[in-house]
């Protein structure tokens, strides 16, 4: 039977979506007959990026705790309680086969509904420190895939599974595509090209400290590929017309973003971590210091700690930056070095794998 259900849920942040839509297309290409529901939070970016992946999705009413007293707080207990009510409807009309969950507010509900109603379940962490959500759901579902050693301290140590995190498919395909991708962003070829990531929403430390080194990159003779997020595109898109500067809301050819790049300046979100690896390019992390748990630090310290990325935290951008970058970039020797060791802790069969173990909780159903 290959006409299997199969229910997915994560969101409010690219790195719950991309890795639900990478394990979505892996299954897909295995059952093509199979359907497929996502479920997310009403009014995140799952509701926009789920459809135009070509998947249906459900909202459900949901969000976060804050951590202070807040008027979303106090409309906390009712939003959870309509949110199991929705979560059950849903589990009851689509009857899945499976369900899913990739983390983020409203795969909590989800899962916890189909756990109760017998459905075989599996989480994935991308975290080295996993979020609330999925520490919740560890206990009730069956399997959980992680992208790092040493989580039994959070989870069931039987259900543990290392996959690495799903990364996009084209991804795996971007050697020897320097031409083609300095070409598809219409980019000077001699020129050394510094690709900046801050995330799908943005980052605004780091937009506003690229802005303040756009003459600086001037004077290196490098050409800056700038994705600042859609929350900024507006204050910084009159940059464009600078020369050596592109600046871009979103990076819908990502995959010719990372072929084009020489190095790249990045946020330590556990998905873009994960792809990094896979592009194997010298990578600069300055982590997001506003995070649960301050996961982006801890991320990106796994990986500096290799000598496989150089890690600037936001205190030190001032102070760090100009030496630190100036340095990588008159090192031929450092930036080989870094490509070699990020590339050597790639998972790069992380979706198949994660795609397995879907396989065989839908075989011993």
């Amino acid at each position: 039977m290959s006409h299997y259900k199969i229910i997915l849920s994560g969101g409010g942040t690219g790195g719950h979506i991309y890795p639900a839509i990478a394990i979505a297309n892996e299954l897909k290409s295995r059952f093509p007959q199979a359907e497929f529901l996502f479920v997310g939070a009403s009014d995140r970016m799952e509701m926009e990026k789920v459809p135009q992946a070509g998947y249906e999705i459900e909202g459900l009413w949901i969000s976060g705790i804050q951590r202070k007293l807040t008027l979303s707080n106090l409309a906390f207990p009712f939003k959870l309680v309509a949110s199991l009510l929705k979560s059950r409807k849903i589990i009851n009309t689509f009857q899945p086969d499976v369900a899913i969950g990739t983390g983020g507010y409203a795969s909590g509900p989800l899962l916890k509904t189909a756990v109760s109603k017998g459905v075989p379940s599996l989480i994935q962490e991308q975290n080295s420190f996993p979020g609330i959500t999925n520490r919740w759901l560890s206990k009730k579902v069956d399997k959980i895939c992680v992208a790092y050693d040493g989580l039994e301290s959070f989870f069931p140590k039987e259900k543990i599974i290392l996959t690495g995190n799903p990364i996009r498919k084209d991804l795996l395909q971007i050697k020897n595509k320097e031409i083609e991708g300095k070409d598809t962003f219409s980019l000077i070829h001699s020129k050394h090209t510094l690709l900046v990531l801050g995330g799908s929403l943005g980052a605004r430390r780091i937009n506003q400290f690229i802005e303040s080194r756009l003459e600086f990159f001037k004077s290196m003779n490098i050409q800056v590929i700038w994705q600042c997020g859609k929350l900024y595109y507006q204050q910084y898109k009159n940059y464009n017309d600078l020369e050596h500067v592109q600046v871009h809301a979103f990076l819908n050819q990502m995959d010719m973003a990372y072929a084009a790049a020489d190095v790249i300046v990045s946020r330590a979100g556990a998905s873009s971590v994960s792809e990094l690896c896979v592009v194997g390019k010298p990578v600069l992390f300055i982590p997001s210091p506003n995070v649960a748990e301050d996961h982006q630090t801890k991320n990106a310290k796994a990986i500096a700690d290799k000598n496989a990325a150089i890690l600037i935290k936001e205190s030190d951008l001032e102070t760090a930056f100009d030496a630190t970058f100036s340095e990588l970039m008159n090192s031929s020797e450092k930036q080989e070095s870094l490509s070699q060791n990020i590339k050597a802790l790639a998972l790069e069969h992380a979706t198949s794998h994660i795609a397995d173990e879907v396989e065989k909780l839908l075989r011993n159903k």
